[in-house]
């Protein structure tokens, strides 16, 4: 419970820093948060402006309020306004005096600005013509760079006379670089640290980060003198600190000498790459590089070993030197023409939350969205650029950014103030009366309640909030997270879209479901999201009428008695039927007995004879097709018998352009002609197996027969007896003869002999 209160408490409290898109929001309780909720949004301060429990009401747009009758002057509508506080002619011409010249217009400007609204300013630069400039030689010293540095010994009186052909008013200075001066950059015995190039052999200075040799002067002779004086130095690895050594020139103006009213040219030369970033963690150095001048007494950068590499700075050109520098006045004069031809704005501040477009307008009047930079420009000729300024967010303090030419001193000063609070706030009546008599403060027309005290009047405490009486048994939150609980009650929130109500703002007037984009169809009230039809509509979306008229056919029937009548629609539920009032019907009546022609015509046709059937089907207003994908819901099933007294099945069916369409043809129940050669065949195999069987059976009872005979015979013979005396009559055939000379002894007394074959 104390959680549920606490969240009631910062209702009031609570601030929306971003910018939304609607006003009547539920968190929109005080003239801040309404401002916040979008550019077009007002608050209406007025007393009494709404009823007693409504405070979102008063946030809308200044049209809305006005129609409901708040007084103009009782609104607060902060406007974003542009107020251009310094505004000089840019210089059309030459001038003695450099601090005299104006090359961007104009220069000093305040901007009040609504959060999400955007104000477009339009800034004008023009190059003047013989404009101080300032160059600083920054060259690479290392070994490699020796016969370099030979050749530009009289570098700064060959400069000097033909920078002299540009501008009356040039100064020239010097410094140099090599490597940061420590390990692994550089080898550290003391040896090396004295003479690096020691193992060449060459006498050589000790390696260093940067060095101011010669300030900015108009002395050429000076500067040719000290180009001579210098030696070179060494390191091991190929690339240099150069970009440590760029950024000094650059942040230390004072000691470099640049001047203001001038055009700043740093030409740096150097025959190798450099080290950027964190390219320093090989030595241990991992602190940022702060950007600030750390020049020494002895004009040295003193935190070369301490801080990382530098960045590059923007607004520069590359050209390619030759082995031995030669083409060096060449390159400086072309970057300076380069320069000269190109103008760039750069922006300087704190820029986070700050939306920024430009445009260029260029040559010609020629328009380049999204850059700030235009090319190919003659000295004199005047550029412009739209710049739109928006903010994303609201933040209480102001801002001031710089928005200047690259390499120019002019600068155009912004000064952004954000509009996110209300005047009225100013005019609070602490402990109002009208605030239940003192327990908060009335506030642009509205209660903002002491601790403890919550509702529009500050009428209801903590204490008495009942919040579960504004939640479902369900439901998660309070008053369906469509309201505030107040004193046990729910207060829904406006809606841009309708009305929220029920005890728990469960319900509202826009949920329903729509037809052709209208809710309910039109032809509906939308109570709690669910459609409620005026007489004579039906259905979900309310868009069925119940009117049955236009369902009526030419005989007075309803839908020709072969449909249903649906939202004032026949329905044809007959196969075949259509029309509006289903009176078309091929496939009534008899429509099988009508189109058996082409049926019997198609079934005896063959290839040669289909275009005769096409025309028998034509009269009978059909086609037969071959088809598989008719509905059968759709068609209807005829059965007839034809002259072979076969029975044909078939469909019918009504296409798209409402003809007859037979399909699904089949003939079943034929009767079948007698295969005579078959039926000779088998009566003639018939007669041959009957025949064989026959014999078969009479073979079978005459050797049954015999076989009895037999038996009887030999039972018979078994009961004669025959007498065993020998027949007087009869003489054998055979004569025996008795040898008297033969002895059985003589045949036991020869040798045994044997045969063999």
């Amino acid at each position: 419970m104390g959680i549920e209160l606490l969240c009631l408490c910062f209702l009031f409290l609570q601030r929306n820093n971003y910018v939304q898109g609607t006003c009547s929001q539920e968190s929109t309780v005080t003239c801040e948060d309404c401002l916040l909720s979008g550019p077009h949004c007002a608050w209406c301060l007025q007393e009494n402006y709404t009823d007693s429990f409504g405070i979102h009401g008063r946030c809308d747009t200044l049209e809305n309020l006005l129609s409901k009758g708040c007084q103009l002057n009782l609104i607060e509508f902060p406007i974003s306004e542009v107020e251009i506080h310094r505004n000089d002619p840019l210089t059309a011409s030459s001038q003695k005096n450099s601090s005299d010249v104006t090359q961007i217009s104009p220069q000093k400007l305040m901007l009040r600005l609504r959060p999400g609204h955007e104000e477009t300013i339009q800034i004008k630069v023009r190059q003047t013509e013989d404009y101080p400039i300032d160059l600083y030689y920054l060259m690479d010293l290392s070994a490699s760079m020796d016969d370099d540095l030979n050749t530009i010994k009289e570098l700064g009186s060959t400069l000097s006379k033909e920078m002299s052909k540009l501008t009356s008013n040039f100064r020239l200075g010097f410094g140099s670089f090599v490597e940061k001066p420590v390990s692994p950059f550089i080898k550290t015995t003391a040896a090396e640290i004295n003479n690096p190039c020691r193992s060449v052999p060459y006498e050589c200075l000790p390696t260093f980060g940067y060095k101011n040799v010669l300030p900015l002067t108009d002395d050429a002779e000076k500067f040719n003198e000290i180009v001579k004086g210098q030696r070179i130095s060494a390191n091991i690895d190929t690339p240099e600190g150069g970009f440590d050594a760029i950024m000094q020139a650059a942040v230390c103006k004072e000691k470099i000498g640049w001047r203001n009213d001038s055009l700043h040219l740093l030409v740096f030369v150097s025959d190798a790459d450099s080290h950027f970033g964190m390219d320093s963690k090989l030595a241990g150095i991992v602190i940022p590089n702060d950007g600030n001048c750390h020049l020494d007494h002895n004009n040295e950068y003193s935190m070369s070993t301490v801080q990382n590499y530098a960045k590059l700075i923007p607004g520069a050109t590359v050209g390619r030197l030759q082995k031995d520098s030669g083409n060096i006045l060449q390159l400086i004069i072309s970057a300076y023409q380069e320069l000269r031809s190109e103008v760039e704005l750069e922006i300087l501040g704190e820029t986070e939350g700050l939306n920024l477009s430009f445009t260029a307008i260029c040559n010609n009047g020629t328009f380049f969205p999204h850059q700030r930079k235009c090319s190919h420009v003659k000295v004199g000729d005047t550029v412009s650029f739209n710049v739109t300024v928006s903010l994303s967010s609201c933040e209480k303090t102001r801002r001031l950014i710089k928005i200047k030419p690259v390499g120019l001193s002019d600068v155009l000063e912004m000064e952004i103030h954000p509009l996110c609070s209300c005047a009225c706030q100013a005019k609070a009546e602490k402990q109002s009366p009208k605030c239940s008599q003192g327990k908060g403060s009335l506030e642009c027309g509205v209660c903002v309640c002491s601790p403890g005290y919550v509702g529009p009047r500050c009428e209801c405490h903590e204490s008495s909030l009942g919040a579960s009486s504004c939640r479902g048994p369900a439901e998660q939150s309070s008053c369906s997270g469509r309201g505030d609980c107040y004193c046990g009650q729910c207060l829904c929130h406006p809606s841009p879209y309708g009305k929220v109500y029920g005890p728990r703002c469960e319900c509202n007037d826009f949920s329903c479901v729509r037809h052709r984009g209208l809710q309910c169809a039109g032809n509906g009230d939308c109570d709690c999201g669910e459609c409620r039809c005026h007489s004579g509509w039906t259905g979900e979306y309310c868009n069925c009428t119940t009117d049955t008229s236009t369902c009526i056919a030419e005989d007075g029937t309803l839908c020709s008695g072969r449909g249903e009548c649906i939202c004032g629609t026949c329905a044809c539920t007959h196969p075949g039927a259509s029309g509006q009032t289903c009176e078309k019907c091929p496939l009534c009546g008899d429509p099988c007995s009508s189109r058996w022609s082409c049926v019997e015509c198609h079934l005896a046709s063959d290839d040669k004879s289909l275009g005769d059937c096409s025309e028998k089907c034509k009269l009978v207003d059909a086609t037969v097709s071959m088809e598989k994908d008719y509905s059968e819901d759709k068609s209807i099933s005829c059965s007839l018998q034809g002259e072979n007294e076969c029975i044909t099945t078939f469909l019918l069916a009504v296409d798209e352009q409402g003809r007859t369409v037979i399909h699904n043809i089949e003939q079943k129940d034929c009767a079948q002609h007698p295969n005579i050669p078959m039926i000779v065949v088998g009566v003639t195999l018939a007669i041959l197996l009957i025949g064989i069987v026959l014999l078969c059976i009479w073979k079978l009872l005459v050797s049954l027969q015999d076989r009895k005979e037999v038996a009887k015979f030999e039972a018979e013979k078994s009961k004669v007896k025959w007498q065993t005396e020998t027949n007087p009559l009869y003489r054998g055939s055979t004569t025996t003869f008795k040898n008297v000379t033969y002895k059985n002894q003589d045949i036991h007394k020869r040798p045994k002999t044997a045969d063999f074959y």
